[in-house]
């Protein structure tokens, strides 16, 4: 039996004992995870997703895809650019493909979510810390602000 999973916003066909490459996964090497999105069992169609449906999976190996160039040239003298990305990528090998809610055996498996969507990840703020005054002593009082001298001659 084969299904059609989704994680890092690509589709998969899957099937027991098979090994693959998806974007990556937190979790060490020989962490099971499990994979809640189906859209496919077998025949049956999920609307988006088959109700009930899941596919375990191991974690063979954290590893990184193969170095991709982007080497822009222009026709001006000194005008190039280059660029370099590694993809990060997780090694998963599936265990057995679930139907009809039932529980993965051996050890329980970490429902995955989805990392990556369309919308760019959100950083969070850096929290700077408050200062801390033991003293009694307040603030110095700021100086007033010089205000502009207007030439002889000149009206508001």
């Amino acid at each position: 039996m084969f299904a059609v999973i989704k994680t890092g916003g690509k589709q998969y066909r899957v099937a027991a004992n098979d090994q693959f490459e998806i974007e990556r996964l937190p979790g060490e090497a020989g962490d099971s995870v499990s994979f809640t999105e189906v859209l496919m069992v077998g025949s049956t169609i999920g609307a988006p997703f088959v109700a009930g449906a899941t596919v375990v999976g191991e974690i063979v190996e954290q590893t990184r895809g193969p170095k991709v160039i982007s080497f822009k040239k222009r026709r001006r003298q000194n005008s190039k650019r280059s660029r370099g990305h590694r993809q990060d990528l997780t090694l998963i090998r599936i265990a057995e493909i679930l139907t009809d809610g039932k529980a993965p055996s051996e050890k329980a498996a970490k429902p995955v979510a989805d990392t990556t969507s369309d919308a760019a990840p959100k950083k969070a703020a850096k929290a700077k810390p408050a200062a801390e005054t033991t003293t009694d002593e307040a603030a110095p009082a700021k100086k007033p602000r010089a205000t502009k001298k207007k030439a002889e001659g000149e009206e508001a």
